[in-house]
Order: structure tokens, then sequence, then C-alpha cells
């Protein structure tokens, strides 16, 4: 099966599943589904970034700092965030990645989708997928920061990486409380 054939669950604006349809028609029509991005960091606290390879369906070529991708008809977002982190980075026995939030992204230009944002530790040596991905390092953060405006980022991980940073300012510190 290709992936433009995998039956995703289509939802609505309260993230509520209203039918199913295959990715690539999910895709065409702009009908709101559901995706999952996964934070992979490193023993050292490094960020995988990667470029994602040129027969990608959705933003060929392009640079992203989270693994992730759809979640298929049925599926959880928990499920579906370890089983894309393990497929893109390439391995097995990965921890659960850690659920943060979700918010929908909305290019306004017909792409639309709820979005599970998690982060996970990854201290086993990644294999990432020739098919999804070109090219992959581990970045410290400051330097994933410093790119942001050199390379051109997939819009929806950019959006993601936002949300992210904003999350993280809002989270009370060590022994703050509430």
């Amino acid at each position: 099966m290709s992936a433009a054939d995998e039956i995703l669950d289509i939802v609505d604006e309260n993230d509520r599943v209203v039918g199913q349809a295959p990715r690539g028609e999910a895709y065409a029509r702009g009908l709101r589904h559901r995706c999952v991005f996964v934070l992979a960091r490193d023993a050292g606290g490094r960020v995988f970034v990667h470029r994602r390879t040129a027969t990608k369906l959705v933003f060929p070529s392009l640079y992203d700092m989270f693994v992730g991708g759809v979640v298929g008809a049925g599926e959880s977002y928990d499920d579906a965030a370890l089983r894309e982190a393990e497929e893109e980075l390439g391995v097995t026995g990965l921890p659960r990645p850690r659920y943060l939030f979700t918010f929908l992204y909305d290019d306004g230009a017909g792409r639309a989708w709820w979005s599970a944002v998690y982060e996970v530790r990854c201290e086993l040596p990644v294999r990432p997928q020739a098919e999804e991905v070109a090219w992959y390092g581990f970045l410290p953060e400051e330097e994933v920061g410093r790119r942001l405006d050199e390379w051109e980022w997939v819009p929806d991980g950019l959006a993601a990486y936002e949300r992210l940073r904003a999350f993280r300012e809002a989270a009370p510190g060590p022994g703050a409380r509430p």
C-alpha cells in the first residue's frame, strides 16, 4: 500500500472523528486529519534535525526538527507518536514519547490538521529511513535557533516549534507553585 492509500480519520474543528479517507484524498481535498510531532533528543540533549526526501507527499526537501507524521484511522496520538518516532529514527525499543500539548495547524490555504506535540530521548544509534530522510544530524538547540532563518523548514513543524518554545516559556520553573 502506498502512503497516499493509507486511511486516516477525518476530524472536525474540535478533533472529533467525522469520517475516514485515504491520505492522498485528505491532502488533495484539504480534509482535516491528525498528525504527531516528536522532538527527539540524543543523550546529550541535542535535537534530531533532518531534511525530508524529495519524494515526500507534503513539504518535500524541506528541513524539520520533528519526526512524526499522520495518525492512522483508529490509532491514538500516543501510539502514532511512538510508531512514527521509531520508524523515522530507524530504532526499536524507544521509550514512549512524552505528550506536551495539541494545537490546530491551519495554513489558511486549505491545509489543516490537529497536531499533538511530544518529546523523547533517543539514546539508541539512529538509522533513519532513506525514503523519508535525505540528511540528518543532532544539533544543539542554539544551532537550531540560528538555522531558523537560514534553512527552509516545513511550515507545520516550524509552527509546532514556535508553540513549543512558547509552551516552555509559560511552564513554571522548578519549585514554582501553581
